[in-house]
């Protein structure tokens, strides 16, 4: 097989459909559009939600409730695994040195650290929150907690 030789599957690409060739195509006169109204018009574009000048949906039911998730505080989630490739014995463990080794992007409140894997390195560790497990692991590896 060539390149030259590639071809569709049977039935995957249909012809663009001619509106408005004649009466007897099918898709003559109003070309598929219908009589008058909003859609038979050139360039009428409808935003989704809109109801034709009724008061929509979303404006008609009550609001209710509150969501606390504006409130929320974002961690940024790294494992000990992580921590295990990425950084050398006696290195300080921070938000910075998460950046700059690639394991921390975008905007976060702080970095957790979470106890998946295993960590034979001495590290200095200082970030927001760590979980129990990990605090275990990095304590009997050597390192400390700030």
């Amino acid at each position: 097989m060539k390149l030259n030789e590639l071809k569709p599957v049977a039935g995957a690409k249909h012809r663009s459909r001619r509106v408005g060739r004649g009466e007897s195509s099918g898709l003559g006169k109003t070309s598929g559009r219908g009589h008058k109204g909003q859609k038979s018009r050139s360039g009428a574009s409808i935003r989704p939600g809109f109801e034709g000048g009724q008061m929509p949906i979303m404006r008609r039911l009550p609001k209710k409730g509150f969501s606390n998730a504006q409130f929320k505080t974002n961690y940024a989630i790294v494992n000990l695994r992580d921590l295990e490739v990425k950084f050398n014995d006696g290195d300080t463990v921070n938000e910075e040195s998460l950046r700059a080794c690639g394991l921390v992007k975008g905007a976060n409140d702080g970095v957790k650290i979470l106890g998946d894997g295993e960590l034979s390195k001495k590290l200095s560790v200082d970030v927001a929150k760590v979980s129990g497990s990990a605090k275990e692991k990095i304590e009997a590896a050597g390192g400390s907690i700030a």
